[in-house]
Order: C-alpha cells, then sequence, then structure tokens
C-alpha cells in the first residue's frame, strides 16, 4: 500500500471488511473521517485513515463502544501507536477469555453452584498478597496440633502457586482447583494426617531427621546432571554417564554413611539393584497423584511451569546399569 496514495471508499471497504455504509457511518460520527474528498465530493482515504478503520473493525469486535474508540483514536495516533494500543486491548481480552476458560472448565469438572461460580470469578483475579496468605493459612492450619520437623514445614511452606502475568487456561484451571482444595476444611485433616503418618512412622523420623534432609538436598543437587545428560540425549553408557553413575552411587552409598562406618558398599550388584530401584521409581512416577498432598504438589507445579519435567529414571537406570560393567579400555574390540 503506497503510503501517499489516496483510496476511494468503495477500495477502503474492501481493504478493511467494512461495509460501504459502515465507513461512511465512521466519518459521519467523527470516528475516522476521509483525508479529502473529490470535486464531485467523493471521499478520498489515506493509508492512516485505512490503519484506523482498520483498528476500529477490530474494537468493534471487541465490544468496544464508539467513545472508547474515539479517546483510542485521539491525537493523530501513529501507525505504531494504533499497534501498541491494538496489541494491549487483544492481550487484555486474550486474559479475559483464558480466565473464562478455566471457570467454565472448573463448572464442567463439578457440579457448581451460583456461589461457586461467582468464587471462581474471585479466584482467577485473586492478587498476589491473597493468594500468599490463602497459602499461609492452609500450611498453618496442617501443622498444628503436632510438631513436625522444622525444615520440613519450610519446604512444604515454599511449594507455592506463582501465577505468571500471563498465565495459560490450564494454570488458571490448576489455580482454581487448589484453591479450592486449600480451602477446603476436610482437605486440611486429610493433609495434616497424612503429613503426620509419614513423619512420625515407619522411616519417617528417619527420612525427616537433619542428616536425612542434609543428604536429600545433596541429592537434589546431583540430580541437575542426570537431567541435563537426558535433555542432551548423552548416551548412558558413555564417560559422562558413567561419571554421573559414580557421583550418584557415592551419594548413595554415602547416605547411611557416619564416623564409625563409610556406608554401603559400592559394588557391581549394588548398582544394579540402584539401577532397578530407579525403573521401580519410573514406574511411582507414571501413576497419578493419589493422597491431597500429591494433589497439592502436583497443582502447585502446574501453576508454576506449566509442564513439569519429569525426572529421567530410566536414563539413570541405564547408566547405573552400564557403570556395574567394567570400563571398556581404548583398542579393545566390541565383542
Amino acid at each position: 500500500m503506497n503510503m501517499n496514495e489516496l483510496y476511494a471508499i468503495g477500495d477502503v471497504a474492501r481493504r478493511t471488511g467494512l461495509s460501504v455504509t459502515a465507513v461512511r457511518y465512521y466519518a459521519d460520527a467523527g470516528v475516522v473521517t476521509p483525508a479529502a474528498t473529490t470535486p464531485a465530493g467523493h471521499r478520498l482515504y489515506d493509508v492512516s485513515a485505512v490503519a484506523r478503520l482498520e483498528l476500529v473493525r477490530t474494537l468493534r469486535e471487541l465490544n468496544a463502544g464508539l467513545d472508547e474508540i474515539r479517546r483510542v483514536l485521539t491525537g493523530e495516533a501513529t501507525l505504531r501507536e494504533l499497534a501498541t494500543t491494538h496489541l494491549a486491548l487483544l492481550a487484555r481480552q486474550e486474559a479475559r477469555l483464558r480466565s473464562r476458560r478455566a471457570v467454565l472448565s472448573a463448572i464442567l469438572r463439578q457440579d457448581s453452584t451460583a456461589e461457586q461460580v461467582t468464587l471462581m470469578h474471585k479466584l482467577v483475579g485473586m492478587p498476589d498478597e491473597e493468594r500468599d496468605r490463602l497459602i499461609d493459612e492452609f500450611w498453618t492450619e496442617v501443622s498444628t496440633g503436632w510438631e513436625p520437623p522444622q525444615r520440613m514445614v519450610d519446604r512444604w511452606r515454599a511449594a507455592r502457586p506463582v501465577l505468571p502475568e500471563q498465565p495459560t487456561a490450564a494454570q488458571l484451571e490448576a489455580w482454581i482447583e487448589l484453591a479450592e482444595l486449600v480451602r477446603d476444611t476436610g482437605v486440611r485433616r486429610a493433609v495434616r494426617h497424612e503429613l503426620h503418618q509419614a513423619c512420625t512412622t515407619g522411616a519417617g523420623p528417619l527420612m525427616s531427621s537433619p542428616p536425612m534432609l542434609d543428604a536429600l538436598e545433596t541429592g537434589a543437587e546431583i540430580g541437575q546432571p542426570v537431567l541435563d545428560a537426558a535433555r542432551e540425549r548423552v548416551p548412558p553408557d558413555s564417560p559422562r554417564g558413567r561419571e554421573i553413575a559414580d557421583q550418584w552411587i557415592g551419594w548413595l552409598t554415602g547416605i547411611f554413611a557416619t564416623p564409625d562406618s563409610p556406608g554401603l558398599p559400592d559394588t557391581p550388584e549394588f548398582r544394579i539393584q540402584a539401577a532397578d530401584r530407579m525403573l521401580a521409581g519410573a514406574e511411582w512416577d507414571r501413576m497419578p497423584a493419589e493422597g491431597p498432598f500429591d494433589r497439592y504438589m502436583e497443582l502447585v507445579t502446574t501453576v508454576n511451569d506449566g509442564a513439569p519435567e519429569r525426572f529421567p529414571y530410566e536414563w539413570l537406570a541405564a547408566a547405573l546399569r552400564a557403570s556395574a560393567l567394567p570400563a571398556r579400555r581404548v583398542g579393545d574390540e566390541a565383542p
């Protein structure tokens, strides 16, 4: 389109998708006036007017009123300014549509009452401070009435939803479900019971002890190289795969080390057993969340990341199994 050319009203209608009647209406209403007229009185529009009419059409499709449109177009806005305004309006419309979709999906997921629908609308627009307060109230009640290890409480409280500025519909749906979950007094009692049992029975006291929590934090650090290697498709039986397997075994055998004992022995059989446990871990990881605490963590992950990255148990199992074999020396022939 030539920046200096003038276009007749019929040509403008074809370029903008508006009818000739609509173009005349917007001119008569003072929304977009022609740049000039011919001696015979026919209206002519320049490229800036055509761009404004295209924006007018979009704004009308987004249910903007004429007064709103006039305010947007006041001041002979440049094409760049018009594009910026147009994009901002579309972004707000997209955000509203995502919120509506999240609420409608929640309604379909459950037999919602009118009061619940109103609450869902409030939840999708809840400020960060209110979200934090809701999560803090949940964990305060869950940890009241018993004495969980403070480090465990800190870890639980650290897992909280943080919606991005432009959340996806899936993230909003997860937040609505999560907010309903943590507001439910029955769920709070169930999570308290579940975590109390996990920390005080069986291996719970050992797993929540300071030395074990120290070891688990170290394990999280050495887990990152596993994620990186699997993402980069590093062969598990490569030198790098063996190095990662050695690091993992070093951590695993040292968990139960004491001043009087070096910990578990590093043997080929132990590495094979560790590989089998990794495959069992992969099966467990594929199972759907069962308890309310598992569901809480799953929803938090969805709100924060949208698509959680699963730990590559199978890759680590293959690396551990390969590391149980003697290292092949340079020059050795493959059997």
